[in-house]
């Protein structure tokens, strides 16, 4: 595997220096210009730190972002991690064939630090907060101008978002481990050859910290795209970050500010492939893909030629690897719940299908339609047979086997803020108030006949299993279970499963090798990671077959 030739943590440091002396060109004393000279430079000439604005949300979603000299199928950002953190979990699972390139979280060997897989998912994050703290210094953070106040803000929202995207999966959740090792912060004072890790409370009390003052300054700013931050973003991550931390009354009441404006996607508007348009009323954030964005390598490295099954010209449908759901989570779904559809079945079917209409690109008068689409192949080798419990959730933006891969990527729905709210009122003492919350979303929005006691669970768990059949492929399983303290369980001993069986392996809660490990490249170069943690073993299959995790038993 390819390696990043120098530090993470020294290239968003580098990033600075590099663009200042872009900007700093001498002045006619022959002298370079001063931070406050440039600052004023740029406020001068906005689209000296217009471009680093940008930059920071287009690396969330880049295509080739982390190997720009590459053409790594699995190079797309922060996308790429989520769908490498759900792979990683017990509902979402890639074939075991040697296409998939996330096989290395299927079998979990991307704990090894010389793997890209990991290397991406720690370079983007920081390649963010270097870009936010780089336009932060090229501003004066003291200004009254408003326009300049609310890019500040929403740079403040970004850094603490790449820290969000780290923090769970170096260390075991707030409630075990606050006072445990996690990842280094980057500020403007750090020795970056000598930058140690910061404790798990420290960490989320810098994000925190960035998310409280940019809410402050966010205040009645508006946004030309849900590609950018406002208030309600940055409630919604603070929501997150106060439930990751146990503040469960604060988690609830920024949900609720976070959702204001919002409403929840209808049966009606799930009952089809979804999730893949920005614009949608339900999205609350999100990263908006442009055709120019995946016009190299086919469109492979993104959301589309990964996650969605109606590519035509992407990497998963082409091999099987559209991502499906472990019959575990499915076979607890109701039947009366309109998500049970965004899944085939064993039998290859879904009644949110039945209306589509799949035209092969070599003859037109070659189609199918509905349920016949999973054994329909095309002409030119760009749809494979779909496996049963293939997911058709996510929709193709352009059109059921259009080859331009822009699907948009969901960052934050409304529906995710739903549960938190509901969470955080539970584990507050509200569980009166957090049950009629769940209900009231589940039985207008996904099944009218819902009941939060219909399986016999505790209301806790019973929001997780909201949430794990909402937000499935989203990449919030692996946070969600950290911080929950649970098991990953792909399967239950002496029961058929679909997982591959490589993959069938359970870990528990406490296991060190649920923790991320730092790249090579970064320990050769800061040596203040000491030590990177090398505990625990890499799972096996068949690995604690009686492990249970409270919704799926």
């Amino acid at each position: 595997m390819k390696l990043y030739k120098i530090s993470t943590l020294m290239l968003g440091a580098a990033m600075l220096t590099v663009s200042c002396n872009d900007i700093d060109e001498q002045a006619p004393e022959g002298r370079y210009l001063t931070k406050d000279q440039v600052q004023e430079t740029n406020v001068a000439v906005p689209a000296r730190s217009q471009a680093t604005f940008a930059g920071m949300f287009n690396i969330m979603g880049k295509p080739f972002g982390a190997y720009p000299a590459s053409t790594r199928a699995d190079d797309f950002g922060l996308i790429m991690a989520a769908l490498s953190l759900d792979a990683e979990g017990s509902d979402l699972f890639l074939q075991d064939n040697n296409y998939n390139w996330f096989s290395v979280c299927g079998e979990w060997s991307n704990r090894n630090p010389n793997y890209a897989n990991p290397t991406i998912r720690y370079k983007v994050p920081y390649t963010l907060i270097g870009l936010a703290n780089e336009f932060i210094a090229s501003l004066p953070t003291d200004s009254d101008d408003p326009a300049i106040k609310n890019q500040i803000a929403q740079a403040r929202v970004a850094r603490a978002f790449g820290y969000m995207n780290l923090a769970p999966y170096f260390q075991f959740g707030y409630s075990v481990a606050k006072d445990k090792l996690c990842v280094p912060l980057l500020k403007d004072d750090t020795d970056f050859t000598n930058n140690p890790r910061a404790t798990v409370a420290e960490v989320w009390a810098y994000v925190i910290e960035e998310l409280t003052a940019a809410i402050n300054d966010l205040a009645g700013a508006t946004r030309t795209s849900k590609a950018y931050i406002d208030q309600n973003v940055a409630y919604g991550l603070r929501a997150r970050a106060n439930l990751i931390i146990g503040n469960y009354a604060e988690a609830a009441a920024d949900a609720q500010k976070a959702m204001e404006g919002y409403q929840p996607a209808s049966i009606e508007e799930v009952s089809v492939p979804a999730f893949c348009v920005i614009d949608d009323h339900n999205w609350i954030w999100g990263i908006n893909i442009s055709q120019e964005m995946v016009s190299g390598n086919a469109g492979y490295p993104n959301a589309s030629s990964w996650i969605s099954a109606f590519s035509g010209d992407g990497y998963a449908a082409a091999t099987q690897n559209t991502p499906c759901i472990n019959i575990l989570l499915y076979n607890k779904i109701p039947a009366t719940d309109v998500r049970k559809g965004w899944w085939l079945d064993e039998n290859l079917h879904s009644p949110n299908w039945a209306n589509l209409t799949w035209v092969d690109p070599g003859d037109a008068s070659i189609s199918a339609t509905g349920d016949a689409i999973a054994n329909f192949t095309t002409s030119d080798g760009g749809k494979d047979v779909f496996l049963p419990y293939t997911n058709i959730k996510f929709g193709q933006k352009s059109g059921i086997g259009s080859t331009i891969n822009n699907n948009d990527w969901p960052l934050m729905r409304v529906e995710e803020m739903i549960l938190i709210q509901a969470e955080g009122l539970a584990k507050s003492g509200n569980e009166g108030q957090a049950r009629q919350v769940l209900e009231s979303f589940v039985k207008t929005y996904r099944d009218p006949q819902y009941s939060a006691d219909g399986r016999g669970l505790t209301l806790a768990d019973e929001i997780w299993f909201q949430r794990r059949v909402e937000l499935w492929g989203e990449g919030f399983f692996i946070g969600d279970a950290k911080r929950l303290n649970k098991p990953v369980v792909r399967f239950h001993g002496g029961v058929e499963n679909n997982e591959p069986e490589a993959f069938q392996f359970n870990v528990a809660a406490d296991d060190p090798y649920q923790n991320m490990r730092f790249p090579q490249s970064e320990t050769n170069y800061n040596l203040g990671i000491v030590p990177n943690d090398e505990t625990g073993t890499q799972p096996v299959a068949g690995q604690n077959p009686n492990l249970r995790d409270g919704v799926t038993d």
